[in-house]
Order: C-alpha cells, then sequence, then structure tokens
C-alpha cells in the first residue's frame, strides 16, 4: 500500500523511531532476532593428556583429556548447553600419511564419544570430520605429487573419510561434519552412513568454507598445522563472491542435511546470501581468530567483551545462521 509520510514541522518524521527505543522494557519487547543457548555449540579440543593445556593464542580455550572433556561436557549440559562438536589432537607418533589413526577406537576423539554416549547424557554431539589433525604433513589427505610439487589426492581422501566416518558413527556420533571441502565428501559420507545402518545421521557440511587467514589460533589447538604449502587449492577464494553456490548446490545434491559457514563474521554477506536461498539448517562458525581478536581487544580495555561477543552473535544469528558455533559457549550460558 502506498501513502505519503506527512510534512509536519513540529513533530519531524526523524525522532519517531526514537520512541521504540524509550527504555530497556521496550527494546526487549521489540526485538526481531532471538538468540538462545540452544542455538550454541561448543568447539573442544582433546587428546591423551595427563593435564588440560592451556591454549596460549585463545584465553579461556584449553586442550583437554579425554575424561576430563567428557567431566566438561556433562557439567555444561547441565547448565544448559547441549551442543558440542570435538577436534582431536594426534600423538606425532600417531600421524602417518593418510590420517590413519582417526579411524582408530583409541583416538581421543572416538573415546569421548563413546563414553559421553555410554552416560546417555542428553546432548547432540557433532564430530568435526577432517584428516588434517592426523596426517604427518597437515593437509586434509594423502599426498600425490602434480607437477613439482605435492597436492591433495581428492579420490584417496575420500575413502579414509569414508572408513573415519563409520569409526565416529559407531563411536556414538550423533551428527558429522565434514570439513575437509573434498569434491564429492558428502555423498561418499552419506552413502558409507545408509550402508551401515547409520542413516539417522544427518551430515552437517562445511559446504562453505573459505581460505581464511582467521584460523591460525586454532592450528595451535589443534595442532593440524601444515607441514608446507596452504589449502588455497581446495578451500574456497576470498576473492569470489559467486563461489558458494556451486559448493552450495553439489553438497545438497549429495545429501548434506545441515550446512555450515565458515568463517562467520567476515562472511555475514555470504550468510545472508546463502539464507535467501537455502531452506536448510544454516551454522556459522564464530572462528578462533575472530574469537581471540574479540580477547586481545578486551584485554586492552578496548571494548567489553561481553558486549563485544554477544553485539557478534547476534550479528551472525541476524544474518541468518540458525546455529553458531563458538569458544564463547560457556560464557553464552551466563550471558543469555
Amino acid at each position: 500500500m502506498n501513502y505519503e509520510i506527512p510534512n509536519n514541522s513540529n513533530n519531524p518524521i526523524t525522532v519517531r523511531p526514537r520512541r521504540l527505543r524509550k527504555g530497556q522494557i521496550l527494546r526487549d519487547c521489540l526485538t526481531d532476532v532471538s538468540l538462545s543457548i540452544n542455538n550454541i555449540i561448543y568447539p573442544l579440543f582433546v587428546g591423551h593428556l595427563d593435564a588440560p593445556i592451556p591454549v596460549k593464542t585463545m584465553p579461556g580455550v584449553s586442550q583437554l583429556p579425554v575424561d576430563h572433556a567428557v567431566n566438561l561436557i556433562k557439567e555444561l549440559a547441565s547448565q544448559g548447553l547441549k551442543q558440542f562438536i570435538l577436534f582431536g589432537i594426534t600423538p606425532k607418533n600417531k600421524k602417518d600419511h593418510h590420517g590413519t589413526y582417526a579411524c582408530s577406537t583409541d583416538a581421543p576423539v572416538n573415546q569421548v564419544l563413546a563414553k559421553v554416549k555410554a552416560l546417555g547424557l542428553n546432548v547432540i554431539m557433532h564430530a568435526d570430520l577432517c584428516l588434517c589433525e592426523y596426517t604427518d604433513h597437515g593437509h586434509c589427505g594423502p599426498l600425490i605429487p602434480n607437477d613439482t610439487k605435492l597436492v591433495v589426492d581428492n579420490d584417496k581422501t575420500l575413502n579414509q573419510l569414508a572408513q573415519t566416518t563409520l569409526a565416529l558413527a559407531n563411536a556414538g556420533a550423533d551428527i558429522v561434519a565434514p570439513s575437509g571441502m573434498m569434491d564429492g565428501m558428502v555423498e561418499t559420507i552419506r552413502s558409507t552412513l545408509d550402508q551401515n545402518n547409520h542413516s539417522d545421521i544427518p551430515i552437517f557440511s562445511y559446504a562453505i568454507k573459505y581460505a581464511s587467514n582467521f584460523y591460525g589460533p586454532f592450528r595451535d589447538a589443534g595442532e593440524g598445522g601444515m607441514s608446507f604449502g596452504d589449502r588455497k587449492g581446495y578451500q574456497m577464494d576470498y576473492r569470489r563472491k559467486h563461489e558458494w553456490k556451486t559448493e552450495l548446490q553439489e553438497d545438497i545434491k549429495q545429501g548434506a542435511d545441515m550446512i555450515m559457514i565458515k568463517p562467520a563474521m567476515a562472511y555475514l554477506d555470504i550468510i545472508q546470501s546463502v539464507r535467501q536461498i537455502c531452506d536448510l539448517p544454516i551454522g556459522a562458525y564464530h572462528v578462533s581468530g575472530e574469537y581471540s581478536m574479540l580477547c586481545a581487544a578486551a584485554s586492552q580495555d578496548l571494548l567489553d567483551l561481553k558486549e563485544a561477543a554477544l553485539e557478534s552473535m547476534f550479528a551472525i544469528k541476524r544474518a541468518g545462521a540458525d546455529l553458531i558455533i563458538t569458544y564463547f559457549a560457556p560464557d553464552l550460558i551466563k550471558w543469555l
């Protein structure tokens, strides 16, 4: 319906929106973007450790022994946090060219999954599915020569991902989250699950994952850094605006149940664009560098950490994400 805004100099139109911001109660009543602890997923780094080891580049985050991680999940679940995603820390003597330790029942992630399952906790356990934390070279799959350099062998990686998928499902993963950006990985994982009596396990695919500069602290936490090169050959180029459409369409066609976008804050435009055309649940990963920057600024009294973190979470939700993976999860239990 078309209408004209009255021109009344005694009641300027510019002041009217402020009436609805008068007082905290009114502002809260009119909020149209909501954020709940139910929307939050907490990343945990687990390894064969004697005690927690703080991650120097990520204040408040530690590498955790298996039993400590299980106890922390139990404690946070009792406070209302219900979703966790696991990343493994692999001893150097367990890493190899193919990342085969990811399939072992002795691997820390598989141990945590099994122990949480045995406790019957009312939580959702997401298992990150990538090989970079398990390979001795730090790339996301086995390597083959290509001219004068080594590159990831996509097909051999799919075979290893299939075996790892089955190990995670058997250990007790509720959701698998493939993050390696291999062509055809979702189809391979879906077939593996369906053919092995795990057809009820959803795939939370990192369909849209950029080769970002904001991952640095994560590599300290997961000890999955590369011994050479980079991952720009298989992760997405942040200079391209429309490439996400192809990745999204392929993963949906292959059977993805949920879609991940990573990173989050520097890619709010991508989250919003995906939301406009995708009806599947969308997750966004507020990554280590984004987290650490806020912590660093707060440590210098440049901003209020709580308020900046909440603003960031609401921005991600406002852009269209249904779920947010964030290291602020334990704080958000108190803040929300």
